[in-house]
């Protein structure tokens, strides 16, 4: 290989094009401690979730193996002291460089984005029966509560751990999105009642023209 080549490669492997699955995946292994494929597919289960999203235990070891090939992880299996041989992993000072790089890269951190589910089927409500509707509304409200307790529970958990501080902010801001998410759930839910009954049942009788511009 001429050293042309060989300087393109080490460039590719300082600079990275990773999605933020990986980065993610990084992330956890940034902090104290060795984790196994699946402990790291629980902690995001019980963090990650709240604010961003959890990657499937298959996304964690594809990303864990492409981190190992940057060489920004690194892993080892576990000794015969163990019933059943475990694999964990660790951040490497490589990895920490490049993920402290990463997240102190404001211009990719993008806005953000709101896929509402509910919300897409409230804007076909023209199709539905109202009563249907307001159910749907209920039972978003009901999974937002559930979510909630389970985000104050992960508040429990890093409250007066050093070295989960900002996790810790992550939640509460979690949990100050889901207070706001059941207060709009009970006013979608008030102006769900306040339709009259010519307003509900008009989108499933008659035709008409776009009700935004364009």
């Amino acid at each position: 290989m001429t050293s042309s080549h060989t300087s393109k490669k080490q460039e590719k492997k300082q600079d990275p094009d990773l999605p933020p699955t990986a980065w993610a995946v990084l992330g956890l292994l940034s902090f104290p401690g060795e984790r196994t494929g699946y402990e790291l597919k629980k902690w995001a289960d019980s963090s990650l979730r709240f604010f961003y999203w959890s990657p499937a235990i298959s996304q964690i070891y594809a990303e864990l193996r492409r981190l190992e090939e940057l060489g920004y992880a690194a892993s080892a299996r576990s000794g015969p002291e163990e019933a059943r041989a475990k694999r964990r992993y660790s951040i490497t000072g490589a990895g920490r460089e490049a993920l402290s790089g990463w997240a102190a890269d404001t211009a990719e951190a993008g806005p953000p984005v709101l896929k509402h589910g509910l919300l897409l089927r409230i804007w076909l409500g023209h199709l539905a029966e109202p009563a249907r509707l307001r159910a749907m509304v209920g039972e978003h409200l009901e999974r937002t509560r559930t979510e909630l307790a389970a985000v104050r529970e992960a508040m429990e958990q890093a409250a007066g751990v050093a070295e989960w501080a900002f996790p810790a902010l992550a939640l509460r801001w979690s949990e100050r999105q889901h207070l706001a998410e059941l207060e709009l759930g009970e006013a979608l839910l008030a102006d769900l009642a306040e339709l009259s009954p010519q307003e509900a049942a008009g989108g499933r009788q008659a035709g008409g023209d776009s009700p935004t511009p364009g």
